[in-house]
């Protein structure tokens, strides 16, 4: 319990925390997205199928993750990596304010821009459609998730743990509601990928310093 009260480790805490809270938030608006052209009745099994997946996937790859940073240089292409979840979710950002929305009715089954059906604007597609759109988006935000909290806590695995385990929590008890938050206070989500940003910059200049002696020496 000591851990959680250094001042690395409640830096490390609350990166994680601001982490969780966007990508979640990220995820949930993909999963709208892509549930939101389905029929009612089959639009709340695609979203529950999304939110089992991103746990599942969100266990499978903090599992492999947490190894693989051990080894020489994934710590450095880890830290690349996360530079291009920082320009996707910049690019997510910039939805407009109206596929948010579907995707939000979507996921809390409200019809919250008051035009008489809940996600009517979005286009129509199939179940296959939307649930292959889901796994194929979750299999990608997952990775990026576990990425992200695995860079800010470091060398703290009580916070690593933690920051996992409130990711699955905030993904399947929280996830419209989140949505929902982040549509309405965009600074938040800025606030996130400038944390990301920060930490892709910091697995890069770590992961550089671990290479550069093997570098040198051949």
């Amino acid at each position: 319990m000591t851990e959680f009260i250094t001042p690395e480790a409640l830096t490390a805490l609350l990166q994680v925390i601001m982490i969780d809270l966007v990508l979640a938030g990220d995820n949930a608006i993909v999963i709208g997205l892509a549930a939101a052209g389905l029929p009612k009745d089959q639009r709340a099994k695609a979203i529950l199928i999304g939110i089992i997946a991103a746990t599942v996937l969100r266990i499978g790859f903090a599992a492999a993750t947490t190894q693989l940073l051990q080894i020489v240089g994934l710590l450095l292409a880890g830290g690349v990596l996360l530079l291009w979840v920082c320009w996707k979710m910049w690019r997510e950002l910039r939805h407009s304010h109206a596929e948010e929305t579907q995707a939000i009715e979507a996921l809390s089954d409200e019809d919250i821009d008051k035009d008489g059906k809940v996600a009517g604007g979005a286009p129509r597609k199939t179940f296959a459609q939307a649930a292959w759109q889901i796994v194929i988006a979750d299999v990608s935000m997952s990775l990026d998730n576990v990425l992200a909290v695995a860079g800010a806590a470091r060398d703290h695995p009580n916070v690593l743990i933690f920051g996992l385990v409130l990711s699955i929590a905030l993904m399947g008890i929280a996830a419209s509601f989140i949505a929902s938050l982040l549509q309405k206070h965009r600074w938040i989500a800025y606030v996130g990928l400038v944390i990301i940003l920060y930490v892709a910059g910091e697995m890069i200049y770590r992961g550089v310093l671990e290479v550069m002696p093997y570098l040198t020496s051949a």
